[in-house]
């Protein structure tokens, strides 16, 4: 890791506080502004915002079905809802004076940074797993419960006075806690940055290290003085950033009646590109680069295996979700050495097995990049035979995911059909000829069995893949 690239991220955190050092130790710039009402419309308005963002973010969550975006949203819906708790409970404004404000703000702060943690971590994690399949229920229960929360300690102060997060030794943990939790999450999110330079991950550094030096300040500051009031910006900030973030990665240059359109097109290029956020598009390019020939077979593998789920029945979210992992199913081959993945001839059994690891390697950097479960099945299952004697985990039977399965028979019957160095591709009839002689060894017979369908009902399409690559995802519409 290059030790000057980290600079940005440290000085977003050390600067600050060292601003704050500064005027906290000299009284005269360090002036009070007991501003009660001041107080309240800042932070209201950080809280709004805060609850904008985060209503923004599980939108996009939704759309390009990661799970980190929606641990995201539900980190900026903590700090939004406790932040107007601190808001609401300014002294002397709409309430008396209460340890409220010195409790809710840095309670915020830990509940925000909790979900930025846990959005840091694999998808395929127990915990992530878990909440992961209870999504959709998940944000509003959550934001339910803190909304009733807050409602009820603003109507009884009294009720949160155990709780002295404003006196040793509690604040001095929450600091501890905020600070090494925000290093763990910043430092996962970097590394991941350093591969994928997805936009939305370095906007997450930034402000994992705004909450470390607003957690600082907020627990050694002095309330009313000017440089207590400096934590209020960096949360404002931290905020900004992760929308900005959000934007540069998600944002789609179609129009809101283009995007409404493209989710009931019948044009088969379409309904795949418009599946595809631009996370995954720079992984497609990555794995263009590295070996043409897989590219056009990707787009190929996702045109059929779309086919084969339609005749299978499978719902619009599985249909997007099977897109997003087989457009990708061949990632690992990133990593794969050149000499190995163009050889011409026959592999040797050492190069063979060197091939065989692609699906794991595929596997880990996209769990890390927070694939959701069904992608990840086929990124790492493809290669999995209905007999269990596939790779790399040997599962058989309806172990194997079932988009997986899917994907195996679109897989296979694409490399029969295509030119490859060591032989000329087969016509249409020799490879299903193979794919039945191979239903109930390698393959799930439904799946072989809704491929003869579609083919049948399509026979245009077999002629057409290759066309369809270079019309819907050429360099051009990918840069």
């Amino acid at each position: 890791m290059n030790a000057r690239s980290l600079l940005g991220p440290l000085a977003a955190s050390i600067l600050p506080y060292v601003a704050f050092v500064v005027l906290s130790r000299n009284p005269g710039w360090d002036g009070l502004f007991v501003m009660p009402g001041a107080h309240f419309y800042i932070v209201s308005s950080v809280a709004m915002l805060a609850l904008i963002v985060a209503g923004f973010v599980a939108v996009a969550g939704r759309r390009v079905r990661n799970i980190k975006v929606s641990f995201l949203a539900l980190s900026f819906v903590s700090l939004a809802v406790l932040f107007m708790v601190h808001g609401l409970s300014t002294p002397n404004f709409l309430i008396g004076a209460t340890p409220l404000p010195k409790i809710s703000a840095p309670i915020s702060v830990i509940f925000a940074t909790v979900w930025l943690w846990l959005s840091s971590w694999r998808s395929d994690h127990p915990i992530i797993h878990f909440l992961s399949c209870r999504e959709r229920l998940l944000l509003p229960l959550w934001t339910v419960l803190l909304a009733f929360a807050g409602l009820i300690v603003l109507l009884r102060p009294e009720i949160v006075d155990f709780i002295r997060l404003d006196v040793h030794p509690l604040n001095s943990s929450a600091t501890l806690f905020v600070i090494a939790v925000n290093i763990v999450t910043g430092y996962r999110y970097y590394r991941s940055y350093l591969y994928s330079r997805f936009p939305l991950e370095l906007a997450i550094v930034y402000s994992t290290a705004w909450l470390v030096a607003a957690q600082l300040i907020m627990t050694q500051g002095t309330v009313w003085r000017s440089s207590w009031w400096l934590y209020h910006f960096l949360l404002l900030a931290a905020m900004v950033v992760v929308l900005f973030g959000l934007y540069r990665q998600y944002a789609s240059r179609r129009s809101l009646t283009g995007a409404i359109k493209g989710l009931f097109t019948t044009d088969p290029v379409e309904r795949i590109t418009n599946a595809l956020q631009p996370s995954v598009r720079a992984l497609m390019l990555a794995t263009e680069s590295k070996d043409p020939y897989t590219a056009g077979h990707n787009f190929r593998v996702t045109l059929y295996a779309l086919k084969i789920a339609e005749e299978l029945q499978l719902r619009p979210e599985q249909l997007r979700a099977l897109v997003g992992g087989t457009i990708v199913h061949d990632v690992g081959k990133i990593e794969t050495p050149d000499a190995v993945l163009n050889k011409p001839g026959r592999l040797t059994p050492e190069e063979r097995a060197i091939i065989e690891e692609h699906p794991v390697r595929g596997y880990e950097m996209c769990r890390n990049l927070g694939f959701m479960e069904e992608e990840l099945g086929i990124i790492r299952s493809h290669h999995e035979k209905w007999n269990g004697e596939g790779y790399p985990d040997r599962l058989a039977g309806e172990e194997i995911p079932r988009m997986a399965r899917i994907v195996a028979v679109a897989d296979v019957y694409d490399a029969l059909t295509s030119n490859r160095a060591y032989r000329p591709a087969m016509s249409h009839e020799d490879a299903m000829a193979i794919l039945n002689a191979s239903k109930g060894t390698h393959f799930e017979p439904a799946s072989v069995e809704a491929w003869e369908r579609a083919c049948q009902a399509e026979p245009e399409m077999i002629r057409e893949g290759s066309a369809m690559w270079e019309r819907g995802f050429g360099r051009s519409a990918l840069a």
